[in-house]
Protein backbone atom coordinates (compact mmCIF):
# COMPACT_ATOMS: atom_id res chain seq x y z
CA UNK A 1 0.00 0.00 0.00
CA UNK A 2 1.20 3.24 -0.90
CA UNK A 3 0.46 7.15 -0.36
CA UNK A 4 -0.84 9.40 -3.58
CA UNK A 5 -0.10 12.75 -2.26
CA UNK A 6 -1.35 16.13 -4.36
CA UNK A 7 0.29 19.36 -4.17
CA UNK A 8 -2.41 21.43 -6.32
CA UNK A 9 -0.02 24.79 -5.23
CA UNK A 10 2.86 23.50 -7.23
CA UNK A 11 0.63 20.56 -9.51
CA UNK A 12 2.79 18.12 -8.35
CA UNK A 13 2.38 14.55 -6.99
CA UNK A 14 4.28 12.39 -4.85
CA UNK A 15 4.11 8.76 -3.80
CA UNK A 16 4.60 7.86 -0.08
CA UNK A 17 4.68 4.54 2.23
CA UNK A 18 2.63 4.44 4.31
CA UNK A 19 3.63 5.12 7.81
CA UNK A 20 3.28 1.85 9.83
CA UNK A 21 1.17 3.72 12.45
CA UNK A 22 -0.94 3.75 9.44
CA UNK A 23 -1.22 0.26 8.67
CA UNK A 24 -4.60 -0.68 10.41
CA UNK A 25 -6.35 2.59 10.10
CA UNK A 26 -8.75 2.89 7.36
CA UNK A 27 -11.42 5.10 5.70
CA UNK A 28 -12.86 7.45 9.10
CA UNK A 29 -9.96 6.36 10.88
CA UNK A 30 -7.19 7.21 8.24
CA UNK A 31 -8.89 10.54 7.49
CA UNK A 32 -9.47 11.80 10.54
CA UNK A 33 -5.82 11.06 11.68
CA UNK A 34 -4.69 12.62 8.47
CA UNK A 35 -6.30 16.14 9.11
CA UNK A 36 -5.31 15.78 12.95
CA UNK A 37 -1.93 15.56 11.99
CA UNK A 38 -1.55 17.40 8.81
CA UNK A 39 -4.25 20.49 9.10
CA UNK A 40 -4.15 23.61 11.15
CA UNK A 41 -7.30 23.45 12.74
CA UNK A 42 -7.15 27.37 12.98
CA UNK A 43 -7.24 27.55 9.31
CA UNK A 44 -10.15 28.66 6.71
CA UNK A 45 -11.79 25.49 5.27
CA UNK A 46 -11.56 26.95 1.72
CA UNK A 47 -7.84 28.83 2.09
CA UNK A 48 -4.82 27.25 0.91
CA UNK A 49 -3.94 25.10 4.51
CA UNK A 50 -6.85 22.78 4.47
CA UNK A 51 -6.78 19.77 2.82
CA UNK A 52 -8.88 16.75 1.47
CA UNK A 53 -8.03 13.33 2.26
CA UNK A 54 -9.61 10.42 0.36
CA UNK A 55 -9.18 7.38 1.73
CA UNK A 56 -10.72 3.24 1.20
CA UNK A 57 -11.51 1.12 4.72
CA UNK A 58 -9.77 -1.46 5.78
CA UNK A 59 -11.90 -4.03 3.92
CA UNK A 60 -12.12 -2.54 0.36
CA UNK A 61 -11.12 -4.76 -2.44
CA UNK A 62 -12.23 -7.89 -0.69
CA UNK A 63 -15.07 -10.22 -0.26
CA UNK A 64 -16.08 -9.04 2.57
CA UNK A 65 -19.94 -7.81 1.63
CA UNK A 66 -20.78 -4.18 1.65
CA UNK A 67 -17.54 -3.22 2.23
CA UNK A 68 -17.11 -0.55 -0.86
CA UNK A 69 -17.68 2.76 1.36
CA UNK A 70 -15.49 5.76 0.86
CA UNK A 71 -14.25 8.16 3.49
CA UNK A 72 -13.26 11.75 2.60
CA UNK A 73 -11.84 14.25 5.07
CA UNK A 74 -10.87 17.84 5.38
CA UNK A 75 -12.07 20.70 7.95
CA UNK A 76 -15.72 21.60 7.22
CA UNK A 77 -16.74 24.73 5.61
CA UNK A 78 -19.92 23.96 7.16
CA UNK A 79 -19.12 23.10 10.64
CA UNK A 80 -15.77 24.90 11.37
CA UNK A 81 -14.61 21.34 12.54
CA UNK A 82 -13.02 18.18 11.22
CA UNK A 83 -15.37 16.08 9.25
CA UNK A 84 -15.47 12.53 7.47
CA UNK A 85 -18.38 12.02 4.72
CA UNK A 86 -18.47 8.87 3.85
CA UNK A 87 -20.22 7.35 0.43
CA UNK A 88 -20.65 4.14 -1.77
CA UNK A 89 -19.77 4.04 -5.53
CA UNK A 90 -16.74 2.48 -7.26
CA UNK A 91 -14.37 4.69 -6.11
CA UNK A 92 -13.69 3.03 -2.48
CA UNK A 93 -12.50 -0.26 -3.98
CA UNK A 94 -10.55 1.31 -7.37
CA UNK A 95 -8.40 3.13 -4.82
CA UNK A 96 -7.99 -0.62 -2.96
CA UNK A 97 -7.19 -2.35 -6.20
CA UNK A 98 -4.27 0.38 -6.75
CA UNK A 99 -2.82 -0.10 -3.48
CA UNK A 100 -3.74 3.59 -2.60
CA UNK A 101 -3.93 3.81 0.96
CA UNK A 102 -5.22 7.62 1.27
CA UNK A 103 -4.84 10.31 -1.85
CA UNK A 104 -4.54 13.48 0.04
CA UNK A 105 -4.91 16.64 -1.73
CA UNK A 106 -3.31 19.97 -0.68
CA UNK A 107 -2.42 23.26 -1.52
CA UNK A 108 -4.05 25.16 -4.43
CA UNK A 109 -3.30 27.04 -7.26
CA UNK A 110 -1.41 29.88 -8.29
CA UNK A 111 -3.84 30.95 -11.15
CA UNK A 112 -7.37 30.47 -11.52
CA UNK A 113 -7.72 27.68 -13.80
CA UNK A 114 -9.73 24.71 -13.07
CA UNK A 115 -8.20 21.03 -12.73
CA UNK A 116 -8.66 17.48 -13.31
CA UNK A 117 -6.89 14.78 -11.38
CA UNK A 118 -6.57 11.16 -13.17
CA UNK A 119 -5.36 8.40 -10.96
CA UNK A 120 -3.67 5.12 -12.00
CA UNK A 121 -1.32 2.61 -11.08
CA UNK A 122 1.59 4.64 -11.52
CA UNK A 123 0.93 7.73 -10.31
CA UNK A 124 -1.38 10.67 -10.80
CA UNK A 125 -1.74 13.35 -13.85
CA UNK A 126 -2.85 16.96 -13.74
CA UNK A 127 -4.46 18.53 -16.55
CA UNK A 128 -6.16 21.52 -17.09
CA UNK A 129 -10.32 21.95 -17.40
CA UNK A 130 -12.46 23.56 -19.57
CA UNK A 131 -14.57 21.64 -21.13
CA UNK A 132 -17.26 20.63 -18.08
CA UNK A 133 -16.59 23.97 -15.90
CA UNK A 134 -20.07 25.14 -14.89
CA UNK A 135 -21.77 21.57 -15.94
CA UNK A 136 -23.13 18.79 -13.69
CA UNK A 137 -22.39 15.97 -12.07
CA UNK A 138 -24.18 13.48 -14.51
CA UNK A 139 -23.01 15.25 -17.88
CA UNK A 140 -19.50 15.37 -15.95
CA UNK A 141 -20.10 11.05 -14.93
CA UNK A 142 -21.27 10.45 -18.83
CA UNK A 143 -18.44 12.69 -20.80
CA UNK A 144 -15.66 10.99 -18.78
CA UNK A 145 -16.97 7.56 -18.86
CA UNK A 146 -17.03 8.07 -22.65
CA UNK A 147 -13.53 9.41 -22.36
CA UNK A 148 -11.92 6.72 -20.45
CA UNK A 149 -14.48 3.46 -20.58
CA UNK A 150 -17.09 2.13 -18.35
CA UNK A 151 -14.99 0.86 -15.78
CA UNK A 152 -13.55 4.29 -14.72
CA UNK A 153 -14.31 5.65 -11.46
CA UNK A 154 -15.20 8.96 -11.31
CA UNK A 155 -15.16 11.75 -8.03
CA UNK A 156 -16.96 14.74 -9.05
CA UNK A 157 -18.45 17.99 -7.72
CA UNK A 158 -21.23 20.34 -9.48
CA UNK A 159 -22.03 23.82 -9.62
CA UNK A 160 -22.34 24.36 -6.30
CA UNK A 161 -18.80 22.76 -5.09
CA UNK A 162 -17.85 25.27 -8.10
CA UNK A 163 -19.55 28.42 -5.83
CA UNK A 164 -17.83 26.68 -2.96
CA UNK A 165 -21.05 26.45 -1.56
CA UNK A 166 -20.84 25.30 2.35
CA UNK A 167 -23.40 22.08 1.25
CA UNK A 168 -22.09 21.23 -1.23
CA UNK A 169 -21.30 17.34 -1.91
CA UNK A 170 -18.60 15.40 -3.38
CA UNK A 171 -20.36 12.63 -5.63
CA UNK A 172 -19.31 9.28 -6.70
CA UNK A 173 -19.92 7.34 -9.89
CA UNK A 174 -21.91 4.09 -8.71
CA UNK A 175 -22.10 0.82 -10.45
CA UNK A 176 -24.76 1.97 -13.02
CA UNK A 177 -23.22 5.20 -13.86
CA UNK A 178 -25.84 7.02 -11.70
CA UNK A 179 -24.03 9.40 -8.58
CA UNK A 180 -24.02 8.57 -4.86
CA UNK A 181 -22.51 11.02 -2.43
CA UNK A 182 -19.97 12.22 0.09
CA UNK A 183 -22.96 14.52 1.20
CA UNK A 184 -22.38 16.24 4.97
CA UNK A 185 -20.23 19.00 5.50
CA UNK A 186 -19.41 20.93 2.48
CA UNK A 187 -16.38 19.01 1.29
CA UNK A 188 -17.76 19.77 -2.28
CA UNK A 189 -16.38 23.25 -1.58
CA UNK A 190 -13.38 22.52 -0.35
CA UNK A 191 -12.50 20.56 -3.72
CA UNK A 192 -13.69 23.20 -5.50
CA UNK A 193 -11.55 25.68 -3.31
CA UNK A 194 -8.58 23.68 -4.60
CA UNK A 195 -9.92 24.16 -8.46
CA UNK A 196 -10.55 20.19 -9.23
CA UNK A 197 -13.95 19.62 -11.10
CA UNK A 198 -13.27 15.63 -11.10
CA UNK A 199 -10.88 13.20 -10.23
CA UNK A 200 -11.16 9.53 -12.26
CA UNK A 201 -9.84 6.18 -11.44
CA UNK A 202 -8.34 3.93 -13.78
CA UNK A 203 -7.49 0.66 -11.41
CA UNK A 204 -6.29 -1.12 -14.43
CA UNK A 205 -3.13 -3.12 -13.11
CA UNK A 206 -3.61 -2.09 -10.34
CA UNK A 207 -1.57 -3.99 -7.50
CA UNK A 208 -4.40 -5.50 -5.70
CA UNK A 209 -5.31 -6.37 -2.11
CA UNK A 210 -2.85 -8.15 0.33
CA UNK A 211 -4.40 -10.57 2.73
CA UNK A 212 -2.11 -12.34 5.26
CA UNK A 213 -4.44 -15.49 5.66
CA UNK A 214 -6.81 -16.17 2.91
CA UNK A 215 -8.68 -19.00 4.07
CA UNK A 216 -9.24 -17.67 7.38
CA UNK A 217 -10.83 -14.13 5.80
CA UNK A 218 -12.85 -16.31 3.64
CA UNK A 219 -14.08 -18.12 6.26
CA UNK A 220 -15.30 -15.43 8.45
CA UNK A 221 -16.70 -13.79 5.64
CA UNK A 222 -18.69 -15.97 5.08
CA UNK A 223 -20.15 -15.82 8.20
CA UNK A 224 -20.30 -12.08 8.27
CA UNK A 225 -22.01 -12.22 4.73
CA UNK A 226 -24.29 -15.19 5.98
CA UNK A 227 -25.48 -12.74 9.09
CA UNK A 228 -26.37 -10.04 7.13
CA UNK A 229 -29.27 -12.17 5.22
CA UNK A 230 -30.56 -13.46 8.37
CA UNK A 231 -30.85 -10.13 9.57
CA UNK A 232 -34.83 -9.23 9.60
CA UNK A 233 -33.73 -5.27 8.76
CA UNK A 234 -30.20 -6.02 6.69
CA UNK A 235 -31.77 -8.81 5.09
CA UNK A 236 -35.66 -8.54 4.64
CA UNK A 237 -37.13 -5.07 5.22
CA UNK A 238 -34.45 -2.77 3.36
CA UNK A 239 -33.85 -4.62 0.47
CA UNK A 240 -37.32 -4.66 -0.52
CA UNK A 241 -38.53 -1.18 0.49
CA UNK A 242 -35.40 1.09 0.87
CA UNK A 243 -34.04 3.10 3.80
CA UNK A 244 -37.57 5.13 3.48
CA UNK A 245 -38.90 1.98 5.23
CA UNK A 246 -38.62 4.22 8.18
CA UNK A 247 -41.07 7.20 6.97
CA UNK A 248 -44.38 5.07 8.70
CA UNK A 249 -42.40 3.66 11.20
CA UNK A 250 -41.11 6.86 12.74
CA UNK A 251 -44.50 8.71 12.04
CA UNK A 252 -46.61 6.04 14.10
CA UNK A 253 -43.11 6.37 16.99
CA UNK A 254 -44.29 10.09 16.90
CA UNK A 255 -40.68 11.36 16.01
CA UNK A 256 -40.67 12.34 12.38
CA UNK A 257 -39.65 15.98 12.58
CA UNK A 258 -42.77 17.43 10.48
CA UNK A 259 -43.04 21.15 9.57
CA UNK A 260 -39.00 22.46 10.89
CA UNK A 261 -39.96 19.73 14.06
CA UNK A 262 -42.87 20.99 15.55
CA UNK A 263 -44.98 17.84 15.56
CA UNK A 264 -43.48 14.24 15.24
CA UNK A 265 -46.13 13.26 12.74
CA UNK A 266 -46.99 13.83 9.33
CA UNK A 267 -50.48 13.43 8.10
CA UNK A 268 -49.17 13.10 4.45
CA UNK A 269 -46.77 9.92 5.19
CA UNK A 270 -48.39 7.33 3.66
CA UNK A 271 -48.18 9.06 0.43
CA UNK A 272 -44.26 9.32 0.81
CA UNK A 273 -43.73 6.52 2.61
CA UNK A 274 -41.33 3.35 1.53
CA UNK A 275 -44.09 1.04 0.70
CA UNK A 276 -45.70 3.41 -1.55
CA UNK A 277 -42.36 4.26 -2.90
CA UNK A 278 -42.24 0.74 -3.58
CA UNK A 279 -45.36 0.39 -4.84
CA UNK A 280 -44.51 3.47 -7.43
CA UNK A 281 -41.54 1.70 -9.22
CA UNK A 282 -42.84 -1.09 -9.16
CA UNK A 283 -45.68 0.01 -11.37
CA UNK A 284 -43.47 2.83 -13.34
CA UNK A 285 -40.91 -0.51 -14.21
CA UNK A 286 -38.12 0.58 -12.04
CA UNK A 287 -35.75 -1.09 -10.23
CA UNK A 288 -37.11 -1.78 -6.83
CA UNK A 289 -33.58 -2.95 -5.03
CA UNK A 290 -29.86 -3.07 -6.01
CA UNK A 291 -26.42 -2.03 -4.41
CA UNK A 292 -25.07 0.81 -4.44
CA UNK A 293 -21.15 -0.65 -5.19
CA UNK A 294 -20.05 -3.95 -5.74
CA UNK A 295 -20.33 -6.62 -3.00
CA UNK A 296 -23.17 -4.87 -1.35
CA UNK A 297 -25.61 -8.04 -0.36
CA UNK A 298 -28.59 -6.05 1.45
CA UNK A 299 -28.93 -3.56 -1.65
CA UNK A 300 -31.33 -0.75 0.11
CA UNK A 301 -30.84 1.26 -3.08
CA UNK A 302 -33.46 1.36 -6.26
CA UNK A 303 -34.52 2.81 -9.66
CA UNK A 304 -37.00 5.74 -9.47
CA UNK A 305 -38.92 6.27 -12.81
CA UNK A 306 -40.93 9.40 -13.63
CA UNK A 307 -44.72 8.96 -14.57
CA UNK A 308 -43.22 8.36 -18.37
CA UNK A 309 -41.54 5.51 -17.09
CA UNK A 310 -37.96 7.64 -17.69
CA UNK A 311 -35.37 7.34 -15.17
CA UNK A 312 -35.51 10.10 -12.58
CA UNK A 313 -33.31 9.91 -9.75
CA UNK A 314 -31.75 6.56 -7.33
CA UNK A 315 -30.58 5.76 -3.93
CA UNK A 316 -33.72 7.90 -2.85
CA UNK A 317 -33.18 7.52 0.53
CA UNK A 318 -35.09 8.14 3.96
CA UNK A 319 -33.81 11.55 5.56
CA UNK A 320 -34.20 13.07 1.51
CA UNK A 321 -37.28 12.41 1.47
CA UNK A 322 -38.36 13.09 4.83
CA UNK A 323 -36.53 16.25 4.51
CA UNK A 324 -38.26 17.88 1.74
CA UNK A 325 -41.48 15.96 2.94
CA UNK A 326 -42.27 15.98 6.59
CA UNK A 327 -39.94 18.60 7.04
CA UNK A 328 -40.82 20.79 4.60
CA UNK A 329 -44.91 19.32 4.58
CA UNK A 330 -44.88 17.98 0.99
CA UNK A 331 -46.78 14.83 0.41
CA UNK A 332 -45.66 14.39 -3.23
CA UNK A 333 -43.16 11.86 -3.79
CA UNK A 334 -42.80 12.76 -7.42
CA UNK A 335 -42.05 16.43 -6.96
CA UNK A 336 -39.55 14.89 -3.95
CA UNK A 337 -37.77 12.82 -6.76
CA UNK A 338 -36.97 15.42 -9.03
CA UNK A 339 -35.65 17.62 -5.84
CA UNK A 340 -33.43 14.95 -5.42
CA UNK A 341 -32.32 14.55 -8.94
CA UNK A 342 -31.13 18.28 -9.35
CA UNK A 343 -29.51 18.07 -5.48
CA UNK A 344 -27.92 15.02 -6.83
CA UNK A 345 -26.63 17.35 -10.04
CA UNK A 346 -25.85 20.54 -9.14
CA UNK A 347 -24.01 18.53 -5.74
CA UNK A 348 -26.07 19.79 -3.18
CA UNK A 349 -26.36 17.83 0.75
CA UNK A 350 -30.00 16.90 0.64
CA UNK A 351 -30.57 16.57 4.22
CA UNK A 352 -29.21 20.44 4.64
CA UNK A 353 -30.65 21.94 1.60
CA UNK A 354 -34.09 20.68 3.30
CA UNK A 355 -33.06 22.03 6.52
CA UNK A 356 -32.09 25.39 4.24
CA UNK A 357 -35.38 25.46 2.68
CA UNK A 358 -37.21 24.65 6.40
CA UNK A 359 -35.63 28.41 7.06
CA UNK A 360 -36.86 29.55 3.69
CA UNK A 361 -40.06 28.87 4.69
CA UNK A 362 -40.15 30.18 8.28
CA UNK A 363 -38.77 33.59 6.35
CA UNK A 364 -41.90 32.67 4.27
CA UNK A 365 -39.70 32.71 0.99
CA UNK A 366 -41.64 29.81 0.81
CA UNK A 367 -45.31 28.42 1.47
CA UNK A 368 -45.60 25.36 3.27
CA UNK A 369 -45.76 22.48 1.49
CA UNK A 370 -44.65 24.21 -1.83
CA UNK A 371 -42.25 21.31 -3.61
CA UNK A 372 -42.72 23.03 -6.75
CA UNK A 373 -41.27 26.51 -5.14
CA UNK A 374 -38.43 24.72 -3.87
CA UNK A 375 -37.45 22.56 -6.80
CA UNK A 376 -37.59 26.04 -8.36
CA UNK A 377 -35.31 27.94 -5.66
CA UNK A 378 -32.82 24.74 -6.30
CA UNK A 379 -33.03 24.86 -10.30
CA UNK A 380 -33.64 29.10 -10.62
CA UNK A 381 -31.18 30.04 -7.79
CA UNK A 382 -28.78 27.69 -6.42
CA UNK A 383 -27.99 25.93 -9.52
CA UNK A 384 -27.39 29.72 -11.06
CA UNK A 385 -25.19 31.30 -8.35
CA UNK A 386 -27.35 34.22 -7.53
CA UNK A 387 -27.19 36.25 -4.63
CA UNK A 388 -30.35 34.36 -3.24
CA UNK A 389 -28.78 31.22 -4.49
CA UNK A 390 -25.28 31.50 -2.36
CA UNK A 391 -27.15 32.44 0.77
CA UNK A 392 -29.25 29.23 0.38
CA UNK A 393 -26.27 27.33 -1.01
CA UNK A 394 -24.29 27.63 2.10
CA UNK A 395 -26.95 26.37 4.95
CA UNK A 396 -29.68 26.89 7.14
CA UNK A 397 -27.37 28.74 9.83
CA UNK A 398 -26.33 31.05 6.69
CA UNK A 399 -29.87 31.51 5.55
CA UNK A 400 -31.39 32.47 9.27
CA UNK A 401 -29.02 35.04 9.68
CA UNK A 402 -29.92 36.42 6.79
CA UNK A 403 -33.41 36.02 7.15
CA UNK A 404 -33.82 36.87 10.98
CA UNK A 405 -35.04 33.23 11.64
CA UNK A 406 -34.62 32.13 14.63
CA UNK A 407 -35.82 28.44 14.33
CA UNK A 408 -33.17 26.94 12.44
CA UNK A 409 -33.00 22.94 13.03
CA UNK A 410 -28.88 22.48 13.28
CA UNK A 411 -26.24 21.53 15.27
CA UNK A 412 -22.54 23.10 14.51
CA UNK A 413 -24.21 24.45 11.35
CA UNK A 414 -25.47 20.83 10.55
CA UNK A 415 -29.37 19.74 9.96
CA UNK A 416 -30.59 17.37 12.57
CA UNK A 417 -31.52 14.66 10.28
CA UNK A 418 -34.94 12.10 10.19
CA UNK A 419 -35.68 11.83 13.57
CA UNK A 420 -36.97 14.26 16.19
CA UNK A 421 -34.55 14.59 19.30
CA UNK A 422 -37.08 15.14 21.91
CA UNK A 423 -38.84 11.38 20.57
CA UNK A 424 -35.85 9.71 19.90
CA UNK A 425 -33.50 10.64 22.95
CA UNK A 426 -30.50 8.62 22.48
CA UNK A 427 -30.04 10.35 18.54
CA UNK A 428 -30.40 14.02 20.36
CA UNK A 429 -27.33 12.63 22.80
CA UNK A 430 -25.41 11.78 18.89
CA UNK A 431 -26.82 15.46 17.56
CA UNK A 432 -25.50 16.88 20.13
CA UNK A 433 -22.14 15.94 21.22
CA UNK A 434 -20.53 13.81 17.75
CA UNK A 435 -17.44 15.62 16.64
CA UNK A 436 -19.36 15.96 12.86
CA UNK A 437 -22.53 18.11 13.79
CA UNK A 438 -26.01 16.88 13.39
CA UNK A 439 -25.35 13.38 12.69
CA UNK A 440 -27.36 10.20 12.56
CA UNK A 441 -24.93 7.88 11.08
CA UNK A 442 -22.42 9.60 13.77
CA UNK A 443 -24.50 7.07 16.51
CA UNK A 444 -27.30 5.64 15.28
CA UNK A 445 -29.68 5.02 18.64
CA UNK A 446 -32.44 4.51 16.26
CA UNK A 447 -31.43 0.56 16.36
CA UNK A 448 -32.42 0.82 20.25
CA UNK A 449 -34.78 3.19 20.21
CA UNK A 450 -37.16 2.46 17.87
CA UNK A 451 -36.26 -1.01 16.24
CA UNK A 452 -34.89 -2.70 19.40
CA UNK A 453 -32.01 -3.60 17.67
CA UNK A 454 -28.62 -4.46 19.78
CA UNK A 455 -31.17 -4.31 22.97
CA UNK A 456 -34.23 -2.17 23.68
CA UNK A 457 -34.18 2.20 25.35
CA UNK A 458 -37.08 3.85 25.80
CA UNK A 459 -37.14 6.72 23.14
CA UNK A 460 -39.17 8.97 25.10
CA UNK A 461 -37.18 8.29 28.46
CA UNK A 462 -33.69 9.96 29.28
CA UNK A 463 -32.63 7.45 31.05
CA UNK A 464 -30.10 5.04 29.24
CA UNK A 465 -29.54 7.56 26.11
CA UNK A 466 -26.05 9.10 26.83
CA UNK A 467 -24.55 5.50 27.40
CA UNK A 468 -26.62 4.34 24.53
CA UNK A 469 -25.34 7.07 22.16
CA UNK A 470 -21.67 6.95 23.31
CA UNK A 471 -21.29 3.18 23.17
CA UNK A 472 -22.51 3.78 19.35
CA UNK A 473 -20.38 6.19 18.36
CA UNK A 474 -17.60 4.07 19.35
CA UNK A 475 -18.78 1.23 17.07
CA UNK A 476 -19.77 3.79 14.51
CA UNK A 477 -16.29 5.39 14.41
CA UNK A 478 -14.61 1.31 13.45
CA UNK A 479 -17.01 0.73 11.35
CA UNK A 480 -16.65 3.89 9.38
CA UNK A 481 -12.94 2.64 9.63
CA UNK A 482 -13.50 -0.59 8.14
CA UNK A 483 -15.46 0.83 4.73
CA UNK A 484 -18.30 -1.31 5.65
CA UNK A 485 -21.66 0.50 5.44
CA UNK A 486 -23.57 1.06 8.71
CA UNK A 487 -26.33 -1.03 7.74
CA UNK A 488 -24.67 -4.11 8.73
CA UNK A 489 -24.12 -2.76 12.27
CA UNK A 490 -27.88 -4.31 12.53
CA UNK A 491 -26.42 -7.74 12.32
CA UNK A 492 -23.39 -6.94 13.89
CA UNK A 493 -25.65 -5.89 17.35
CA UNK A 494 -27.70 -8.86 17.52
CA UNK A 495 -25.10 -11.75 16.21
CA UNK A 496 -22.43 -12.20 17.79
CA UNK A 497 -21.26 -14.40 15.76
CA UNK A 498 -21.07 -12.03 13.35
CA UNK A 499 -19.16 -9.00 15.15
CA UNK A 500 -16.87 -11.94 16.19
CA UNK A 501 -16.23 -12.40 12.39
CA UNK A 502 -15.27 -8.68 11.43
CA UNK A 503 -12.59 -9.19 14.29
CA UNK A 504 -11.73 -12.34 12.54
CA UNK A 505 -11.44 -10.83 9.22
CA UNK A 506 -9.43 -7.67 10.29
CA UNK A 507 -6.42 -10.08 11.91
CA UNK A 508 -6.50 -12.38 8.91
CA UNK A 509 -6.22 -9.76 6.66
CA UNK A 510 -3.70 -7.70 8.60
CA UNK A 511 -2.05 -10.15 10.37
CA UNK A 512 -3.09 -9.12 14.06
CA UNK A 513 -4.48 -10.13 17.33
CA UNK A 514 -7.26 -7.67 17.74
CA UNK A 515 -9.85 -8.17 20.28
CA UNK A 516 -13.28 -6.47 21.28
CA UNK A 517 -11.03 -4.15 23.55
CA UNK A 518 -8.80 -3.25 20.39
CA UNK A 519 -11.97 -2.56 18.57
CA UNK A 520 -13.63 -0.27 20.89
CA UNK A 521 -10.08 1.38 21.25
CA UNK A 522 -10.17 2.40 17.86
CA UNK A 523 -13.45 3.77 18.57
CA UNK A 524 -12.34 5.78 20.86
CA UNK A 525 -9.14 6.88 19.44
CA UNK A 526 -10.73 8.18 16.18
CA UNK A 527 -13.48 10.41 18.40
CA UNK A 528 -10.73 11.57 20.70
CA UNK A 529 -8.64 13.05 17.99
CA UNK A 530 -11.76 14.72 16.57
CA UNK A 531 -12.77 15.71 19.59
CA UNK A 532 -9.15 17.29 20.01
CA UNK A 533 -9.31 18.77 16.15
CA UNK A 534 -12.32 20.79 17.21
CA UNK A 535 -11.40 21.90 20.27
CA UNK A 536 -8.27 23.64 18.87
CA UNK A 537 -10.69 24.98 15.99
CA UNK A 538 -12.39 26.73 18.46
CA UNK A 539 -15.27 24.73 19.97
CA UNK A 540 -16.41 24.27 23.75
CA UNK A 541 -18.66 22.43 25.44
CA UNK A 542 -21.14 25.05 24.52
CA UNK A 543 -20.91 23.52 21.24
CA UNK A 544 -21.90 19.83 22.34
CA UNK A 545 -26.12 21.70 22.38
CA UNK A 546 -29.36 20.95 20.95
CA UNK A 547 -31.47 24.23 19.40
CA UNK A 548 -33.08 25.94 21.49
CA UNK A 549 -36.89 24.73 20.81
CA UNK A 550 -36.40 21.96 21.43
CA UNK A 551 -37.40 23.17 25.13
CA UNK A 552 -41.03 23.06 23.38
CA UNK A 553 -43.25 19.80 23.55
CA UNK A 554 -43.39 17.81 20.59
CA UNK A 555 -46.80 16.39 20.10
CA UNK A 556 -48.44 13.64 19.88
CA UNK A 557 -46.10 12.30 23.23
CA UNK A 558 -45.30 15.86 24.38
CA UNK A 559 -42.23 15.20 24.91
CA UNK A 560 -39.10 17.75 25.54
CA UNK A 561 -35.65 17.51 25.32
CA UNK A 562 -34.48 16.92 29.45
CA UNK A 563 -30.99 15.68 29.00
CA UNK A 564 -28.79 18.26 30.94
CA UNK A 565 -25.70 20.05 29.79
CA UNK A 566 -23.75 18.22 32.39
CA UNK A 567 -24.71 14.74 31.21
CA UNK A 568 -23.93 15.26 27.51
CA UNK A 569 -20.25 16.69 28.85
CA UNK A 570 -19.68 13.60 29.67
CA UNK A 571 -20.75 11.58 27.27
CA UNK A 572 -17.33 11.33 25.07
CA UNK A 573 -15.15 11.54 27.92
CA UNK A 574 -12.63 8.16 28.43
Amino acid sequence: MKIYRVNMSKLSFSIEDVPERWNTLGGRGLTSTIISEEVDPACNPLGSKNKLVFAPGLFAGTKAANSGRLSVGAKSPLTGGIKESNSGGTAAQRLAKLGVKALIIEGMPMDDKWYTIHVHKDGVNIKEETELLGKGNYEVVHTITSRYGENTGVMTIGQAGEYKMSTANISVKDPKGHLRSAGRGGLGAVMGSKHIKFISLDDNDGEGIEIKDKKKFDDAAKIFNKGLLKHPVSGEALPKYGSNVLVNILNEAGGLPTKNSRMGRFEGAEKICGETMHDTIVERHGDTTHGCHVGCIIRCSQTYNDKDGSYLTSGFEYETIWGFGAGCMVDDLDVIAHIDHECDDIGIDTIDTAGTMMVAMEAELLKWGDGEGILNLIKSEIKSGTPLGRILGNGPDFTGKAYGVLRVPTVKGQTMPAYDPRAVKGIGVTYATTPMGADHTAGYSVAANILKVGGSVDPLKKEGQTELSRDLQIATASIDSTGLCLFVSFAVLDFDEVFLSVLDMINAQYGVEWTKDDWNNMGKYVLTIEKEFNRKAGFTKNDDRLPEFTSEAIPPHDVVWDISDEELDKVLQF
